[in-house]
């Protein structure tokens, strides 16, 4: 595993065991109903991550950016699909959103220098 991918989610994974461990029933909600909202439905899995791709970079979110495109690279999505997406919410979110997209490419690369 690319050592960028690795460190994101060693961190995520242990910051997420840490905050569930304080078993608020708020939280533990939040994340489960996160956890369903991106399960195969009406529309596909593939959809939705794009699709939480393009919300992630217009609310400027590196984290859930990162998260987005790995589950979005695990479920089939090309480099021209994910660079679309990202096209997408430059638009919407305006220039701002450009060193998201930025770093957005680089996470993608590590993904891909994985295979």
């Amino acid at each position: 595993m690319h050592k960028k991918v690795k460190e994101f989610n060693d961190y995520r994974q242990k910051m997420n065991d840490k905050i569930l461990a304080t078993d608020n029933k708020v939280i533990k909600r939040i994340f489960n109903l996160d956890t369903n909202t991106y399960t195969e439905g009406h529309l596909s899995v593939k959809t939705k991550e794009l699709l939480g791709l393009v919300a992630s970079a217009v609310l400027r979110c590196d984290d859930c950016i990162a998260y987005h495109l790995e589950t979005a690279y695990k479920n089939g999505v090309t480099r021209e699909e994910m660079m679309e997406t990202m096209s997408i919410a430059t638009l919407v979110g305006g220039t701002i959103v450009i060193p998201h997209l930025r770093r957005a490419v680089e996470f993608w690369e590590a993904l891909e220098s994985e295979n």
